[in-house]
């Protein structure tokens, strides 16, 4: 038997706008790597995930999901069925059905490599409609780059640091560069790069934030 999601109530209607403002943390990674994003609350899963996708720095090209009070929410498959990830359809629920302030969830992004995503909600602000800008969300802070995509998993990604770090001018070291990207600089987060792709999806109609 699937269980069925328990909504959350607010004070306002869940249709209507309100600025949440989520810490996103991966986790297993220190220092940390983390950012902050507001964003509408009628966003819908399946498009905050794009959005985290972006802000992050990944690539989209594995599989999803999100874990909250005990459900998965994702693109529903039956392989993930039967190892118990019934998969509630993402398209289905926004985040203001799902998460109040100073609730947590989990965010799973590659389901090999397991890179865990902790979502805190700082605050919860209610809009007036008539001010409402339609479409919000962006990126206000945030600190160190994403891992490479596909580098096995947040302790491979921890040796590969310390490889570029102890050893420098190594053949190991040398490699690495080659395949992360001679740019590739763990501590630098490019904040408007960031915005400037979720701004694109907006713009382009990919993704619709209050729809």
């Amino acid at each position: 038997m699937t269980t069925a999601p328990k909504t959350k109530k607010h004070r306002h209607s869940q249709s209507q706008p309100s600025l949440y403002t989520l810490h996103v943390e991966l986790i297993g990674i220190r220092p940390s790597i983390w950012r902050r994003i507001q964003i509408d609350g009628r966003v819908r899963l399946h498009v905050l995930h794009e959005v985290l996708q972006a802000a992050m720095g990944w690539n989209g090209s594995h599989l999803h999901k999100f874990l909250i009070r005990n459900l998965h929410y994702g693109i529903p498959d039956p392989e993930l069925d039967e190892i118990g990830w019934v998969m509630h359809d993402e398209k289905k629920y926004r985040l203001n059905q799902l998460l109040d302030v100073n609730d947590t969830c989990d965010y799973l992004y590659d389901f090999g490599d397991s890179w865990f995503h902790r979502i805190t909600v700082e605050s919860i602000e209610d809009i007036d409609t008539d001010s409402a800008s339609a479409n919000y969300a962006l990126i206000t802070d945030g600190q160190r780059a994403c891992p490479p995509e596909n580098c096995g998993s947040p302790g491979n990604y921890l040796q590969m640091l310390e490889v570029l770090e102890d050893a420098p001018y190594s053949d190991e070291a040398k490699a690495l560069r080659e395949w992360a990207g001679f740019d590739f600089d763990p501590e630098r987060f490019d904040r408007q790069a960031a915005n400037a792709a979720i701004s694109r999806m907006i713009w382009n109609g990919w993704i619709r934030i209050d729809r």
